[in-house]
């Protein structure tokens, strides 16, 4: 059969060789990333000018076929507009291009019928492994993805023990990290320390945190000066108009994300008070509006684009066989980036 009247051939891995002047398995190398052989630079060169030339694309079902690979991983996040995973996202998706990977994006909502949703999606083949930051399912509901060789590494507050599953986990210690935060506070003759805390997710470690440094330090700790609200801007300016409304505010915050110390740096100006002279402020996460904000914003940063390339590489460990045996927990670093608000 000569297909169809008027149709032009697509090109083949064979075309492109031949125009190259070099063997089809170089250009599987090549298109394969594939460090097993290493191709010259000018070879790869040729092969890829090409490819160009011929507009050679890929057939990525094919290949799929061949190799009960989708060649496409998943990163699974909470909340797409929240600015601190733009970063960790990019870090997952350099280290999948590295390895000849695309990546999708699923967003959940920090709903537990989305998160569930999305492990669904993933059981169908669609996805060789998954990175996800999970404020619902458990590791035991993981199960089933491990056992159908879906590599899977978490974005965890704390370390997670997973018994007998090749489950594996990257986090920084939030607990510490807030201590740290409310202790740089306290360090600066604050005693009155205020909480901007959100419900779901770090929510609980960060809280802890905060409750330890007071304690180290001797201060007593009131319920009511902390405020539970949304990650949000928003969530910040009502936590932070409940603070102002005691009959003795705070005199320093900690805000368990940026957006919250953000919007409550909106609600403390409009009373007419300034940051840091009458109320200071520190928020976690170190997105980029931080730098810009007035007064800039101290703050804990957690590292967000390393975070997301450790925890591919974990991955991409896993799926490459070069992993240790049972599951791993990987503790990343934190820091407190010192700026104009406290």
């Amino acid at each position: 059969m000569t297909g169809t009247p008027g149709r032009k051939r697509r090109p083949t891995q064979a075309d492109v060789a031949r125009h190259a002047g070099v063997s089809q398995a170089a250009v599987s190398q090549v298109l394969n990333n594939s460090a097993a052989i290493t191709i010259p630079a000018e070879t790869r060169q040729r092969i890829m000018a090409a490819i160009t030339e011929l507009g050679y694309v890929p057939d990525e079902m094919a290949r799929s076929l061949r190799s009960r690979k989708s060649r496409t991983i998943a990163s699974i996040i909470p909340d797409i507009t929240n600015p601190f995973y733009p970063a960790f996202t990019r870090g997952i998706q350099d280290v999948a291009e590295h390895n000849g990977y695309d990546l999708l994006i699923y967003n959940t909502d920090g709903m537990a019928e989305k998160e569930q949703k999305c492990l669904r999606l993933v059981q169908q083949g669609r996805v060789d492994g998954i990175i996800g930051v999970f404020f619902h399912v458990r590791a035991v509901d993981l199960r089933l993805l491990l056992e159908r060789e879906i590599a899977v590494v978490r974005l965890e507050v704390a370390p997670q023990e997973v018994g007998a599953l090749t489950l594996d986990s990257i986090y920084v210690n939030n607990t510490n990290a807030a201590r740290a935060a409310v202790t740089y506070l306290i360090e600066r003759g604050h005693t009155r320390i205020g909480m901007l805390s959100g419900r779901l997710g770090p929510h609980n470690a960060r809280a802890t945190g905060y409750r330890q440094a007071l304690a180290e330090h001797q201060i007593p700790y009131e319920s009511d000066l902390i405020r539970v609200t949304d990650f949000t801007e928003t969530g910040g300016q009502a936590g932070m108009r409940a603070l102002l409304g005691r009959s003795a505010p705070p005199t320093a915050v900690f805000a368990a994300n940026d957006l919250m110390a953000i919007g409550a740096l909106v609600t403390i100006r409009e009373a007419g008070l300034r940051v840091p002279q009458d109320i200071a402020m520190i928020g976690f996460d170190n997105i980029p509006a931080a730098r810009v904000v007035s007064p800039t914003l101290t703050t804990v940063t957690q590292f967000q684009e390393q975070l997301g390339r450790r925890a591919a590489e974990m991955l991409f460990e896993r799926l490459n066989n070069t992993a240790p045996e049972g599951g791993r927990s990987v503790e990343m670093p934190y820091e407190i980036i010192t700026r104009e608000s406290a």
